[in-house]
């Protein structure tokens, strides 16, 4: 039974039982919940040093450096939430539970490995790296947000079968 399966109600869950178990046993579960909300802390930092940088001229060096650690956090979250699918799911990206999310995972990557690329090679200006860097983010805010509607959907799914 895949995690998208109807069952005999008629509710589609995210989780079957032996997946759920497999989530809650997984350290990488735990790593995840971790990682999730430092990475958050670092985006919000670097995305306050970005503003600042556009607004006032000034800081270019420090929101630079936030940017480059956020991106580390986005490199990490991946591998690690990649290794999480394997364990819970069976394959280590684009199970049919997380399919749409990992697909605008590769966005936010590109845009952030973008923002890396023109910096290495200085194919942009620093007010265009730092309006590179808001893209970017603008897209993690929306994959953090499927994120955080399959958390919710999680939930219910448990409230529901309990």
């Amino acid at each position: 039974m895949s995690a998208t399966n109807t069952e005999e109600s008629g509710g589609v869950f995210l989780y079957t039982p032996e997946e759920r178990a497999r989530r809650d046993s997984s350290v990488w579960t735990l790593i995840q919940g971790i990682l999730a909300p430092l990475q958050f802390i670092a985006f919000i930092i670097s995305l306050v040093l970005v503003l600042r940088y556009l607004a006032w001229d000034v800081g270019y060096q420090a929101a630079t450096v936030s940017i480059l650690i956020k991106t580390a956090f986005l490199y990490i979250i991946m591998i690690t939430g990649a290794i999480w699918e394997k364990v819970v799911f069976g394959q280590y990206l684009f199970a049919p539970a997380f399919f749409w999310e990992d697909v605008f995972s590769f966005v936010v990557i590109a845009l952030h490995t973008a923002y890396i690329w023109a910096l290495w090679t200085q194919a942009l200006t620093p007010t265009e790296l730092m309006w590179l860097a808001l893209a970017a983010y603008a897209a993690y805010v929306i994959n953090a947000g499927q994120f955080l509607l399959k958390l919710r959907a999680a939930r219910l799914q448990q409230e529901a079968m309990a």
